[in-house]
């Protein structure tokens, strides 16, 4: 019992080795955090540019309504050069809301009472590597 004391009590003295442990110990928590936060950047950065490419394509839209359906696709070409997208990813329609519905419509015909506004919907779809986890900025700019 007496050498397993002394065993002890030289353990608790010694410092060799000391670092080496705690690094060990905290590395590998300090290398996730870091990735984690080189993650969570990337991301901020690409909604960032994404909403900066719905603002121009806000502005473009306002400035000359796309009525038309050369108009439609060259607003979403200029949509594609900002964000780097396919064009299977960005869509731009024309949508209607009659009077005081909130839902919108595709076809202003289809309104019994008249059209109380005209919107250009741009939808941009992000597929992620992860299933289930794909994102979707739907944006209307009213256009008249």
């Amino acid at each position: 019992m007496m050498h397993l004391s002394t065993l002890l009590a030289r353990l608790r003295r010694e410092q060799d080795g000391a670092m080496v442990i705690e690094t060990a110990l905290v590395a590998p928590v300090l290398v996730l955090m870091s990735l984690g936060t080189f993650q969570v950047s990337t991301i901020i950065a690409r909604q960032s540019e994404l909403e900066s490419a719905a603002s121009e394509a806000a502005a473009i839209a306002i400035a000359s309504a796309p009525d038309t359906s050369a108009k439609r696709t060259t607003l979403q070409q200029v949509i594609m050069a900002l964000t780097g997208l396919a064009a299977s990813k960005v869509t731009v329609t024309e949508t209607y809301r009659c009077n005081s519905t909130t839902t919108y419509i595709t076809n202003a015909n289809t309104c019994t009472s008249g059209v109380l506004a005209k919107y250009i919907k741009s939808i941009l779809q992000i597929h992620t590597r992860q299933p289930g986890h794909d994102l979707a900025w739907d944006r209307r700019f009213s256009t008249g």
